[in-house]
């Protein structure tokens, strides 16, 4: 895909409408979850309780291409952003009925990317190259650029990236990488600084 600031990402996600038949995951990307996938990690090689072997390895290969590893932090995978779908696809709290509908929407999209990938290359998607990924990733991440027939990678591609986002940026290394300083206490205001003011077109006085 176009090279795409973590900062810009989080922009176009918040320009982008999902389709309304996927929820978003964001407000669920807690502590808790974090807790979780901590845990899981502390326990040695995680082993999803929802994808195959095959779902996790396009899942890994997938997030780190929304989320790449840069010199600034490290990557989707590094966050343990696939741990954290793993889990919202079966999260006990969110009921049957919206269990079932994330499901859907997952596992048809991962099979939707393969076939996909298949019908272009004869490969699946991490036997694609970097290139061979970026060209099918190129045609669904840009909803008002996409040609109809290719709708439901689109859709796909929106909650996917969503997701990533959501356990991204609930992660340590997200809100290290966002610089998120959280309830700090200020002993003096001295109001907005200089350079922020510039980056937003203000007049600074």
């Amino acid at each position: 895909m176009d090279e795409i600031g973590r900062r810009g990402l989080l922009k176009m996600i918040g320009a982008v409408p999902v389709a309304a038949a996927i929820p978003i995951a964001r407000a669920e990307a807690d502590d808790a979850i974090a807790a979780k996938v901590k845990e899981a990690k502390a326990r040695g090689k995680f082993t999803p309780k929802f994808f195959t072997a095959r779902e996790w390895a396009t899942v890994r290969a997938l997030a780190d291409t929304v989320i790449p590893r840069d010199e600034r932090s490290g990557s989707a995978t590094d966050a343990g952003v696939p741990e954290f779908m793993d889990f919202m696809m079966t999260d006990p709290l969110a009921g049957e009925r919206e269990r079932e509908r994330r499901q859907t929407a997952m596992r048809g999209g991962l099979t939707w990317l393969e076939v996909e990938c298949g019908r272009r290359f004869s490969k699946s998607f991490t036997e694609c190259t970097e290139a061979e990924r970026a060209q099918v990733l190129d045609d669904i991440a840009f909803p008002e650029k996409a040609p109809e027939h290719l709708s439901h990678g689109v859709a796909f591609f929106n909650y996917f990236r969503d997701l990533t986002a959501s356990g991204f940026w609930s992660s340590k290394i997200g809100i290290e990488d966002l610089q998120y300083q959280g309830n700090t206490f200020v002993p003096e205001w001295k109001g907005c600084p200089p350079e922020a003011l510039r980056k937003l077109g203000l007049t600074v006085e």
